[in-house]
């Protein structure tokens, strides 16, 4: 029997601000069947790519990768806001809508020439998913996949990135 993975997603109205529908994975995480479903569904879209390590979007993006990576038997790579990770990163500074942020990768994680797939819960506009794209291929890894639990296709993220986009769930508004 299939879960229907949207049952488990919970919309939280006016969050982080005002005028915001917030889905929360949370509720997901919480039903034990439902949060394998997810798993085995990503599973199966990663297997498809021949990937030797995944890359995770802090910090949601780490709740999928780490069992996903497990399961797979593949590694994992974390980015991450400046100055969360030790040693020597590579930093990129992107626009957002009002203002910009700076995301890092730790170097020598990834290899030149591994195949990579981008893993986070949630894809909006897709600039964090586009600038972590770059880093992955600063590190001299291949990009071949980006997959998301949930797409807000409304805000047309996908067309950020050069990679195929899956998404297990999509929001219209």
């Amino acid at each position: 029997m299939t879960i229907d993975l949207k049952a488990h997603i919970r919309g939280v109205p006016d969050f982080p601000k005002e005028g915001i529908l917030f889905y929360d994975i949370g509720t997901l995480l919480a039903h034990g069947p439902a949060w394998q479903e997810t798993i085995e569904r990503i599973a199966g879209i990663v297997e498809a790519e021949n990937a030797d390590c995944l890359v995770a979007i802090e910090s949601r993006g780490f709740l999928v990768a780490a069992p996903l990576a497990a399961r797979l038997g593949i590694g994992m790579a974390m980015v991450r806001k400046k100055g969360k990770l030790p040693g020597e990163t590579e930093s990129l500074t992107y626009d957002l809508e009002y203002g910009s942020d700076t995301i890092e990768i730790q170097k020598g994680v990834l290899k030149e020439g591994q195949r990579a797939v981008l893993i986070d819960d949630l894809l909006a506009t897709g600039g964090t998913a586009a600038a972590a794209s770059t880093l992955i291929s600063r590190m001299g890894a291949t990009l071949t996949r980006a997959v998301f639990i949930i797409e807000l296709s409304f805000l047309s993220g996908r067309k950020r990135l050069s990679v195929p986009v899956s998404a297990l769930l999509e929001y219209n508004a």
